[in-house]
């Protein structure tokens, strides 16, 4: 699924005059999308791996200290505003409903469900969870930190490979 994201904001992007740094990093940036889809971006167009790490990491965790931060006021103005309350309700069921996975682990569940690079999990995700599972800010933001390099790494083998990151 990410793949076909990534794809598709490729194509977007393409022939436009944009280098392939700036559309990994823009893709970074999104949800879905993260820094899976832009280490693949970043490969597409040759990017060098150092430099494709970096602006893939930055684009993902950009957003994600005002997910944690706003998400809940942002989320109640719309609520209140009758905009996308359907929506909304669904994520925070679905939340709810994976609150005991999270909270039994803890911070390593947490960790876990943002570094593993599977479709509905990542840095997006993980921040509306401790967002929305009050966890504190201070100590939610450097799990995210920490899940979104590892998703980074593990990207970055399957993408790039183990000699192109080691240089043989």
């Amino acid at each position: 699924m990410t793949e076909h994201f990534a794809q598709w904001f490729m194509d977007l992007f393409s022939g436009k005059g944009v280098g392939g740094e700036v559309i990994a990093f823009l893709a970074s940036l999104l949800p879905i999308i993260e820094c899976r889809g832009g280490m693949i971006i970043a490969k597409a167009f040759q990017v060098n791996f150092f430099k494709a790490f970096a602006l893939c990491y930055l684009g993902n965790m950009l957003p994600m200290p005002f997910i944690i931060l706003f998400i809940k006021k942002i989320f109640a103005f719309m609520k209140s505003h009758n905009i996308l309350t359907g929506f909304i309700e669904k994520l925070e069921g679905k939340t709810a409903k994976n609150q005991e996975k999270v909270l039994r682990y803890k911070e390593w569940g947490l960790l876990t469900f943002i570094a593993i690079p599977l479709p509905g999990t990542g840095g997006w995700t993980g921040s509306l969870f401790a967002a929305l599972l009050n966890i504190d800010f201070k100590k939610a933001l450097p799990i995210v930190a920490l899940g979104v390099f590892i998703a980074d790494v593990i990207m970055s083998v399957l993408t790039y490979g183990t000699g192109a990151i080691f240089g043989f």
